[in-house]
């Protein structure tokens, strides 16, 4: 038998606090991702130390409290649909990360909600009008800028972190779907589960074991900061609204572009700048236009996060 959900309080300073402890988290697991990309390690095998870290640490968080019933989804397609897209997005972004500064495949991920957006038309019956649908095309036209697919200094590899933000957008939208179906303890679970099971092949295949001590700690370091990040956000919205801590998600451009600069000595560039900035303007536009519409019932994301899924 399940325990019942602790109770929602009203302590935004808290959960600002908490949130970027969990986006820091995020923002970690990208930075061991591309060290280990660096170090020689296949995406693949990355993905599935990322996931099989996470999947484990969720079943000794959450079996011993809430019981075996937290392994039965109550909708199992959609959540099935959510694991499927976590894991492209994941497997795309971290082949990236292999080629692309980390401020360049995080910038990129920041469009994911204005594609959020556009996509809950089609997909959730959601109504935009012609100003946040604006926004929604200034939003992409950051996103140009900084990949200026125009340009020689093009990258091929950044139509894998367009991809990325593509699975990721649907994450999201997926999670709006199975809202109110499945609480996060299961959410977790299954898309932690479902990606280490499908991965779990590269432990027969070209297996490579990290070298260096700093390679050892960001191979542990992944799934660790992953269920981190996400308890952090789980307990960050039990303190306030997602609607009031959901532009602390750009609270990472600070994280990611000293990261990168230290860590990899790759300072963001003019255009990685200026595009951050049109999405991220973008995005709090969107923001603002979602807060001044009439309240709907509250709907719940279960372990996602808008500046991209890890």
């Amino acid at each position: 038998m399940r325990h019942a959900p602790r109770p929602r309080e009203d302590r935004v300073r808290l959960a600002l606090a908490i949130m970027a402890g969990a986006f820091f988290s995020f923002t970690l697991i990208d930075t061991s991702a591309k060290w280990l990309a660096a170090a020689g390690l296949p995406a693949l095998q990355v993905a599935f130390v990322r996931y099989a870290g996470n999947f484990v640490a969720s079943l000794l968080i959450f079996l011993p409290r809430e019981g075996l019933s937290v392994l039965r989804p109550n909708a199992p397609g959609l959540q099935l649909g959510r694991a499927l897209m976590l894991l492209g997005s994941t497997m795309l972004n971290f082949t990236a990360l292999s080629y692309l500064p980390l401020t360049v495949t995080t910038a990129i991920f920041f469009a994911s909600p204005v594609l959020v957006c556009l996509l809950s038309i089609p997909l959730l019956g959601e109504t935009v009008g012609l100003r946040r649908f604006l926004a929604i095309l200034v939003g992409f036209s950051g996103v140009l800028i900084i990949t200026e697919p125009w340009g020689a200094d093009f990258h091929w590899a950044m139509f894998l972190s367009l991809g990325a933000l593509t699975c990721a957008s649907m994450y999201f939208v997926l999670s709006r779907m199975i809202a109110g179906r499945d609480d996060n303890p299961t959410g977790q679970i299954v898309t932690s589960g479902v990606p280490t099971l499908l991965l779990s092949p590269v432990l027969f295949f070209g297996w490579a074991w990290p070298q260096g001590v700093a390679d050892w700690l960001a191979f542990v370091a992944m799934g660790l900061f992953a269920t981190l990040g996400h308890s952090l956000l789980t307990v960050g919205y039990r303190y306030a609204p997602a609607s009031t801590l959901a532009p602390m998600v750009y609270i990472q451009i600070i994280y990611v572009s000293i990261i990168s600069w230290a860590v990899f000595r790759q300072p963001p560039d003019a255009n990685t700048i200026a595009g951050t900035a049109v999405i991220v303007g973008a995005g709090l536009y969107i923001w603002l236009r979602e807060r001044k519409r009439p309240p709907k019932k509250p709907v719940t994301t279960p372990g996602g996060t808008a500046g991209g899924p890890r």
